[in-house]
């Protein structure tokens, strides 16, 4: 009898990052066929984290070369996709998250009838703009899967009010902490001797990072926020792995480029991006992932955006949304660098997102959808240790 067949989609480098345990966990179980696949949404992001996770995908579209606009990379993958399903003939598609290429990867395959796993199902802002295209992805992707691996049980709760069967839905965790907490073990340097030397100190370190489309408007605020930071806190370092979107860096840069405390580089390669932010002091984004991440190793986080579709880490207390408001960005972080009890009470290293099992989660959730296995117990940070699950970790399987 054949072995059921997974496929798992990816095409941008946080997708690469947080499907890179799952496809190893396939690799590791002999149960079924592991395919991979990358649109090649990005690019060398997204070679860079393949060769950190030594993930060698059997199919790569390459779709940045050819497009790049959304109408133009959904139906560049929406046709590729079609191609390689009708060869392979999945039994199983795994989409991950909200991007482009995951719709594409959902709808591709619902159309030739396959079974379609959500990983990193139920986030919601409530806002169909917000993120952009980011939100109305994930609602898309949600209608047509048979099975919504959740992070959290926040993200169960959002899609029980969407009327989804509460045995249609397994809470894993963030497998974004299973990558994090193995590239954690990694000896990395940086390519930047400034970071190095910075590395070797104990000065204090704010990490920011901003590229979302709907902040494009606010870059120049943002900037000023932190020209502004930097020049009241000499004695203080300020990180920007900048976005190569010329938007970005023409609306930051002329705000902080000539400031002795500031440190500008190109986007990061992640192992050195998660050593950054394991060295930094506090981080200010608007990025998702970094919502999830930097609570993870203790940092607390102001979120650039008047709403996360990750509330988790905002009850928990280690990350507070501020908006882009330049006095505001200015007057939560001074707060955070001048208030040693403001600062302790956000840098508990409290987890809400992940213990490192999120992987072997999935992959028993989808050999139950199968036929094949059992789901193991949900996920819930107040229990890391569920009862019945002593399955290693993914970085312990692979002998990390």
């Amino acid at each position: 009898m054949a072995k059921p067949k997974i496929m798992t989609v990816y095409g941008t480098r946080p997708e690469a990052i947080k499907v890179a345990p799952v496809i190893k966990a396939l690799q590791l179980d002999n149960r079924f066929d592991s395919v991979a696949v990358s649109t090649g949404q990005h690019r060398e992001m997204l070679d860079q984290v393949n060769h950190m996770f030594e993930i060698n995908p059997d199919y790569d579209l390459g779709l940045m070369k050819k497009v790049s606009t959304l109408s133009g990379v959904v139906s560049m993958a929406l046709s590729g996709l079609d191609e390689i399903i009708e060869k392979e003939k999945p039994d199983v598609i795994i989409s991950q998250g909200d991007t482009s290429t995951a719709m594409s990867a959902a709808l591709a395959g619902f159309h030739r009838e396959v079974k379609i796993v959500h990983l990193e199902a139920g986030l919601r802002t409530g806002n169909i703009l917000s993120p952009f295209p980011e939100e109305a992805n994930r609602r898309i992707i949600g209608q047509v899967a048979a099975l919504h691996l959740a992070p959290t049980e926040t993200s169960k709760d959002n899609l029980r009010r969407e009327n989804f069967e509460s045995r249609d839905i397994a809470v894993v965790g963030n497998t974004v902490i299973d990558a994090l907490l193995e590239a954690a073990t990694w000896d990395t340097t940086f390519a930047d001797e400034r970071l190095n030397a910075l590395a070797e100190t104990n000065q204090r370190l704010v990490l920011v990072t901003t590229h979302r489309r709907e902040n494009l408007e606010a870059m120049a605020e943002i900037g000023a926020a932190v020209q502004e930071l930097a020049e009241a806190y000499l004695d203080t370092v300020f990180a920007l792995p900048l976005h190569l979107n010329p938007k970005v860096r023409n609306a930051v840069l002329p705000k902080v480029d000539m400031l002795d405390n500031v440190i500008i580089t190109d986007p990061l390669p992640y192992d050195q991006f998660t050593k950054l932010m394991e060295r930094s002091t506090l981080v200010l984004t608007d990025s998702g992932g970094v919502q999830e991440e930097a609570p993870s190793l203790g940092k607390p986080v102001l979120c650039m955006r008047d709403n996360t579709e990750r509330p988790e880490a905002v009850l928990a207390g280690t990350v507070k949304l501020v908006g882009t408001n330049r006095q505001r960005i200015v007057s939560e972080t001074r707060m955070l660098l001048d208030d040693e009890n403001a600062y302790a009470a956000m840098a508990q290293a409290v987890n809400p997102y992940g213990d490192g099992r999120a992987a072997v989660r999935s992959i028993a959730a989808i050999a139950e959808l199968l036929g094949v296995g059992e789901r193991l117990p949900d996920f819930g940070p107040e229990a890391p240790q569920e009862p019945g699950l002593d399955e290693p970790r993914l970085s312990d399987q692979l002998g990390e």
